[in-house]
């Protein structure tokens, strides 16, 4: 049995690599607008209909306008943008988010694709709540660093042309506090508290990795790293895209104390980390931007929702 697949929005560097992984798998039919009639409302709303599954891989007020286009009760739609990542409507498209999680992405048709630095950071500090080992009141800060193409077509035609030497140092960025993936990040992440966030974009292709220190104070007392361990390991036990690292990962510091942030590039795989000294943690999540931290995330979704193999087509 074959599924129909609309990609709207399809010119765009997750929209084009949502294509590439589907385009070899026999199971998917692609349903492919005409390059003339792009911004054709009625030619796109014959197609997101026709589709058993629709991504949106649009900006946050066209993913809006597509949604409300669709009235057909079949249809499932993927929305990579972050208009529905907080709406009561819709389900977070994180499978490893939460026990249940994967049972609501089956029954659901409207589907959020959480953004690339939100995952990282949800999935460093969700089973630290959960688990009562952080409070949800704590006032927690992070820093993620991350590849150019995760800032777009524009974004990436600055970098690969070259000769501006502001380019060549990394670059802190959301400097006013307001990201767009905070509220997700706060929200799904368990916590009451705004996290305090600074992304920032380096010259490098792809890649993302997302750090979260911890003072004493921001966890249990009483706690020690290696229940901040266990607790990982126990959340993301059986979780073929989730990797938890060994407290303290003897690899990384014995590697000069560098950590890798490209080692997940074109694999759907995240890594997990706690890094410890005394009453001090350092956890970090590393990721494919545009793997786990876009298309593939999208992927993953639509093959729980359909009920096929979750890995179909995606790299662990």
């Amino acid at each position: 049995m074959k599924h129909t697949v609309f990609v709207d929005g399809q010119e765009g560097t997750t929209g084009l690599r949502i294509h590439e992984v589907l385009a070899g798998r026999p199971d998917i039919e692609l349903l492919r607008i005409d390059p003339g009639r792009r911004k054709d409302t009625a030619e796109r709303k014959r197609l997101l209909n026709a589709a058993d599954v629709a991504f949106l891989c649009l900006p946050d007020d066209a993913a809006r306008e597509a949604a409300a286009l669709v009235d057909n009760p079949r249809t499932c739609l993927i929305d990579a943008s972050t208009a529905h990542r907080t709406a009561a409507d819709w389900v977070f498209g994180l499978p490893e988010l939460a026990p249940g999680q994967r049972d609501r992405l089956r029954a659901t048709k409207r589907i959020a694709n959480p953004g690339c630095h939100a995952t990282a950071f949800i999935l460093l500090l969700r089973p630290l709540v959960d688990a009562g080992l952080v409070a949800p009141t704590a006032q927690v800060t992070a820093t993620s660093i991350t590849g150019y193409s995760g800032g777009g077509k524009k974004m990436i035609a600055e970098y690969e042309a070259g000769g501006d030497p502001v380019l060549q140092a990394p670059r802190p960025y959301g400097l006013g506090l307001a990201h767009k993936h905070v509220p997700e990040m706060a929200f799904h992440g368990g916590l009451t508290a705004r996290p305090i966030f600074m992304p920032v974009v380096a010259n490098f292709y792809k890649g993302l990795a997302v750090t979260v220190p911890l003072q004493p104070g921001q966890w249990r007392d009483g706690a020690t790293a290696q229940d901040v361990q266990r607790a990982y390991e126990a959340h993301y036990r059986g979780e073929r895209f989730v990797r938890v690292m060994p407290l303290s990962d003897p690899a990384t510091l014995q590697a000069g104390g560098f950590l890798d942030v490209q080692a997940c590039n074109d694999t759907n795989r995240v890594d997990l980390f706690v890094f410890a000294r005394e009453r001090q943690l350092l956890l970090a999540a590393r990721l494919d931007n545009l793997g786990k931290g876009a298309s593939g995330a999208a992927v993953q979704c639509m093959n729980v929702h359909l009920g096929v193999d979750e890995g179909l087509g995606l790299v662990a």
